[in-house]
């Protein structure tokens, strides 16, 4: 996602249903970022759950000033 970096993944909760969360990445000359971001809404699907998580990463990258 341009200057990011964003991995969905989701985990299988207690009840049987799945939590979304991506980690964000970004890596500029000698510094680096990385933030994890976890949700407490849970979906039905896996998939379900990382197509929420890539979304919302896509979101919060989208919102982010330019660092140039």
């Amino acid at each position: 996602m341009g200057k990011y970096f964003v991995t969905p993944t989701s985990l299988k909760t207690h009840c049987g249903r799945f939590q979304a969360s991506f980690a964000l990445q970004r890596t500029k000359q000698n510094s680096s970022y990385c933030r994890i971001f976890r949700f407490d809404k849970t979906f039905a699907s896996t998939e379900a759950a990382k197509i929420y998580a890539v979304t919302q990463g896509w979101l919060h990258t989208s919102m982010q000033p330019s660092m140039s």
